[in-house]
């Protein structure tokens, strides 16, 4: 009997050893399976970088900034349907043109202007034609890209932004979508509390209050939702002008048609009147005019036409208010 017994006794631990390898083999391939997830989820780049690239990371200079590029300069005559916009900023271009005309009196430009409008009313283009009429440096960036997941890095970017505009004065900065780091710190549009955004928030309005009078640094910022900004960003020395930017009007929508007509160089039947397109495009911004310009080249291609008729813009206002009923 004691043999047998041994026998039973070692068959035990030889289930009970087999039991403990498969149970440390799974747990091995759980961890190694969460490893994977995680290196999917946050890739890591095991390239060697030269000790610049790491002195750009740390400071955040390289990220969200861009200087204007030595393309097509736009002007005010590249803007349409905007005109009392365009009239508030020409002061604006005035003070960066010939700044001497203002200092002399004593008096000090708006250090920062905002442009508020519905999407694809023409915000960005204007402040670039600021820039091209003013034939200045054009320094933009979003605000969403101020925001990083580690805290500081926004604020360092925003000191990188007005001291490279600072250098280059007079110059323009422009912010689009400045409300994604600007939204009110009462806690009416916020659920939560966000460190990185108002660290962010407060590098920028220290840096415009640090402007010198005489910097020729002007800020333009863009947003749809004015109304969520912080109080302490639209008080007299920050951003001293509010501009709002609206949809054109018909007389305004036929000429934004006439531009995108002649930039495109699109060759019109002898049916089309761009007074009569605009009639029948109420309420539609320049990006939905441009937009509605190239639908109506695009269908009169589809059918293999050599000239873009009447028919094709009709087409495409039908498809244009389609689609926005969608």
């Amino acid at each position: 009997m004691l043999p047998e017994v041994m026998n039973v006794q070692t068959d035990i631990l030889l289930m009970r050893s087999d039991s403990i390898l498969f149970s440390v083999v799974q747990i091995a391939l759980f961890y190694v399976a969460v490893l994977a997830g995680l290196l999917h989820r946050f890739p890591v780049s095991f390239s060697q970088n030269t000790p610049g690239q790491l002195r750009n990371r740390k400071s955040g200079s390289s990220g969200g900034v861009k200087v204007s590029e030595q393309g097509e300069t736009v002007t005010f005559a590249d803007v349409a349907g905007v005109d009392e916009a365009k009239e508030e900023l020409e002061e604006i271009v005035e003070f960066l043109r010939n700044p001497d005309r203002y200092v002399r009196l004593g008096a000090r430009p708006p250090r920062g202007v905002l442009l508020v409008g519905l999407p694809g009313t023409g915000k960005t283009l204007l402040a670039k034609a600021v820039a091209g009429e003013a034939d200045v440096p054009f320094i933009s960036c979003s605000a969403s890209e101020f925001v990083e997941l580690y805290v500081g890095m926004g604020a360092s970017r925003v000191r990188d932004l007005f001291a490279r505009a600072k250098k280059e004065a007079p110059s323009i900065i422009f912010i689009d979508e400045i409300d994604a780091v600007a939204k009110s710190r009462d806690g009416r549009f916020r659920i939560v509390s966000n460190d990185e955004r108002e660290q962010t928030l407060n590098q920028l309005l220290t840096e415009m209050d640090g402007f010198d009078s005489n910097s020729a640094v002007i800020v333009l910022g863009a947003t749809n939702r004015a109304d969520v900004l912080d109080p302490a960003l639209r008080r007299p020395g920050r951003f001293d002008r509010v501009v709002m930017v609206e949809t054109p009007d018909r007389t305004g929508r036929e000429a934004v048609l006439e531009v995108h007509v002649s930039r495109k160089e699109l060759p019109l039947g002898k049916d089309v009147d761009l007074g009569d397109i605009a009639s029948m495009t109420t309420g539609f911004t320049g990006a939905d005019l441009a937009n509605l310009v190239n639908e109506a080249a695009l269908l009169a291609g589809r059918n293999n036409k050599f000239v873009v008729e009447k028919i094709d813009f009709i087409q495409a206002v039908e498809r244009s208010i389609a689609f926005d009923a969608a």
